[in-house]
């Protein structure tokens, strides 16, 4: 569900909470408050979230890079050793 749907639903309930007779109100009411404290705090965790999987993605590419480097590196040492070792032969 969409922010702006999300928003109108809730208002929409608000409005038909205070068709209500009195004494219904105030349990109702709270309980819209506090399914809205949900959904902002169930956004920032989410956002959140996000935020640490962009941080993870970009973690794993560097580290790839570097591990994509020290096989090069690795190789270019060992190429260089057999050349040395052939020529002692």
């Amino acid at each position: 569900m969409k922010e702006n749907d999300f928003q109108n639903r809730l208002q929409s309930l608000l409005e038909q909470i205070e068709t209500l007779p009195e004494s219904d109100r105030p349990k109702l009411a709270q309980l819209a408050s506090e399914t809205s404290d949900r959904h902002t705090r169930m956004k920032k965790t989410i956002t959140e979230l996000q935020d640490s999987l962009d941080h993870l993605r970009m973690s794993v590419k560097y580290l790839v890079f570097d591990l994509e480097a020290t096989r090069r590196e690795n190789k270019y040492l060992r190429n260089m050793l057999d050349n040395n070792a052939e020529g002692a032969d």
